[in-house]
C-alpha cells in the first residue's frame, strides 16, 4: 500500500510539473504574439538626382527637383514634387527653349506588405501637374518651295536667328506613377519611379507649338509624355505607430 501511495505521489508531481511547463510556454507565446513593431510617420524630403546627372551629360538641359511626402495612414501618403527646368529642343529646321517652374501634387498608395518594422514601398500614385514657363523660338529656317514637286527651291532660305519669346505660359496635366522606395539606412531612402502623363491644356507661343514643358517633359502629338526620376530622401519621423 505504501508503494502505491509513493507511485501516486510521483505521478501527481509529474503531471503538475508538465502542466506548469505547458502554462509557461503558452504565456511566453502570448507575450511573443503581443509584440508590436512600429514604423515612423512623418515628413520625408529629398532630391531627384537624375536631373543634375542629365545636366552633366546634356549641355542643353538644366534642372532641379525636390520631392516630399507625408504618411497619413498605413498605406497612404500625400506626395508632391516641385522644381525648375531649362531645356533647349533642336529640330531639323528650328531651335526652341522652355524655362520655368512646376509643381505636381497628389497621393501614393503602398501596395507592398512590410515585414516587422520594415518601411519599404512599391507604390501607385496619381498627380496633378501645373507649370508656368517662358518659351523662346531661338532660330528657324523658313520653308521655301520652288513650286515644282521634287525640285529644290530657286533660292535657299536664310535661317532666322533673332529670338522671339513669350512669357507667362501655363500647362496643366495629370499623371500616373509607379515606383519603389527602399530604406537603405535608418530613415534614409533610395527610390525610382516611372510616370505616364496626359496633357490637359498647354499654352503655345504665338506661331509656334510648345515642344517641351517643364515638369511634363517632351510634348508628343498625342498630348502624352513620360517621365522618370531617381531620388534620395530622408524621413523626419514625428511619431511611431
Amino acid at each position: 500500500m505504501y508503494k502505491y501511495f509513493i507511485s501516486l505521489c510521483f505521478v501527481f508531481v509529474f503531471v503538475n510539473g508538465y502542466s506548469q511547463i505547458n502554462t509557461s510556454k503558452e504565456e511566453i507565446k502570448e507575450k511573443k504574439d503581443t509584440v508590436t513593431y512600429k514604423t515612423g510617420y512623418g515628413l520625408r524630403i529629398g532630391l531627384d538626382i537624375s536631373k543634375p546627372g542629365l545636366a552633366i551629360i546634356d549641355k542643353s538641359y538644366s534642372g532641379l527637383e525636390l520631392v516630399g511626402d507625408y504618411r497619413v495612414s498605413k498605406k497612404w501618403y500625400i506626395a508632391t514634387e516641385l522644381g525648375f527646368e531649362d531645356e533647349t529642343t533642336y529640330e531639323d529646321f528650328s531651335s526652341s527653349s522652355s524655362k520655368g517652374s512646376y509643381i505636381r501634387l497628389g497621393a501614393n498608395y503602398n501596395a507592398y506588405e512590410n515585414w516587422l518594422d520594415m518601411n519599404n514601398e512599391i507604390y501607385v500614385g496619381m498627380r496633378y501637374g501645373f507649370a508656368i514657363f517662358d518659351h523662346t523660338l531661338n532660330s528657324y529656317q523658313p520653308n521655301v518651295s520652288s513650286g515644282t514637286e521634287n525640285l529644290p527651291p530657286y533660292f535657299p532660305s536664310t535661317p532666322i536667328t533673332t529670338p522671339m519669346s513669350d512669357d507667362g505660359l501655363t500647362a496643366h496635366w495629370t499623371e500616373l506613377q509607379l515606383g519603389i522606395k527602399a530604406e537603405t539606412f535608418k530613415n534614409l531612402f533610395i527610390g525610382f519611379s516611372f510616370s505616364y502623363k496626359i496633357m490637359l491644356s498647354v499654352d503655345d507661343q504665338k506661331g509656334f507649338k510648345t515642344l517641351y514643358t517643364p515638369g511634363f517633359n517632351r510634348v508628343f502629338e498625342s498630348s502624352t509624355g513620360f517621365g522618370f526620376n531617381y531620388t534620395i530622401s530622408y524621413l523626419i519621423p514625428f511619431v511611431n505607430k
